[in-house]
């Protein structure tokens, strides 16, 4: 992700034979008057050929029937805590470079946006920012209080809805208040609801918010463990704890709720378990990869459910 974010900021070196990116100072400012010249060209923030294998086969389908479509991309702050200068130092902590990336990123969510939203009208670009759970760390420079200000004009200048997805270890509350519209997260790590999240929670679904609920494993040993039933349970749990700590009702998070994959990566392929047969079947008797069946398990986890809990809540599948 953090290659194909890459393409075009200033000073980036992709070493594609030792898998690597990484940021070199002279050439930064060596290649800043190119970029300038070339940020009218709505281009330059498109998503190439060369850095993607699969969006245009993706964009070349029919798209307008379903309910949404979303893309991603790396957000700013992970992409400049993980890319380092030829000092071994992130980018995040160059104020040139990072002041540069947040614009840039925003280009380019900008542009993946307008093209999704030719082929569906709810379209929307998830912002992966892992980078956000390492800004309370002691031993990073670029903390909560940088990091919320910087968000905050970033997402202002942002065209379509501001959506933001993270697998890592979350504080709901601090990530609630970054001013986005739409959050992803990886809700099956939690286990239990903290009482204290609740009040930051119904804010935010008062003021229109929807949170997707990542409650689908996307482990396979974590997912071999697990039944809907199990999942639907560890997912109302959370649901009973907000409402008996604040002014919101479980109707009222089950109106607001997407309900998703808990991660947008996978771990221990080859170990899945429960629907796994019932997988093999449903995938016209072709040979499939581990990394399918764990996949095609995931959302047959995620349909049951999605089902179970419209059925609970009287809600219309849309």
């Amino acid at each position: 992700m953090y290659v194909q974010a890459s393409e075009h900021f200033p000073g980036i070196i992709v070493d594609i034979s030792k898998q690597r990116i990484a940021f070199d100072s002279a050439r930064f400012e060596h290649e800043l008057i190119d970029y300038s010249q070339r940020m009218a060209d709505p281009l330059t923030f498109a998503l190439s050929d060369d850095y993607s294998v699969v969006y245009r086969r993706f964009l070349s389908a029919d798209l307008s029937g379903y309910p949404a479509i979303r893309g991603q991309i790396i957000g700013p702050v992970s992409f400049g805590f993980r890319v380092f200068d030829e000092n071994n130092v992130p980018i995040i902590y160059n104020e040139a470079a990072r002041t540069l990336l947040f614009d840039f990123m925003s280009r380019k969510v900008n542009a993946q946006y307008l093209e999704l939203k030719e082929h569906n009208p709810n379209a929307f670009v998830w912002l992966d920012e892992p980078g956000l759970s390492w800004v309370f760390s002691g031993f990073s420079g670029y903390n909560d209080v940088l990091a919320r200000k910087d968000y905050g004009d970033f997402l202002g200048s942002l065209v379509g809805p501001g959506a933001m997805h993270l697998c890592a270890n979350v504080n709901l509350p601090y990530l609630l208040s970054m001013g986005v519209t739409l959050l992803s997260f990886d809700a099956y790590q939690l286990e239990e609801m903290p009482k204290g999240y609740a009040a930051a929670i119904a804010q935010f679904l008062k003021g229109g918010g929807i949170i997707s609920w990542g409650i689908v494993p996307t482990d396979g040993i974590s997912q071999a463990k697990e039944t809907d039933e199990s999942l639907v349970k560890q997912l109302l749990n959370y649901w009973t704890v907000i409402a008996s700590n604040s002014d919101v009702t479980t109707k009222q998070i089950a109106e607001s709720a997407l309900i998703a994959p808990a991660r947008c990566c996978l771990k221990n392929i080859g170990q899945v378990g429960g629907v796994n047969e019932s997988i093999h079947s449903q995938v016209n008797s072709c040979v499939v990869e581990p990394e399918e069946k764990l996949v095609e398990a995931a959302f047959t986890y995620l349909k049951q459910v999605s089902r179970t809990l419209r059925e609970e809540f009287n809600l219309a599948e849309s």
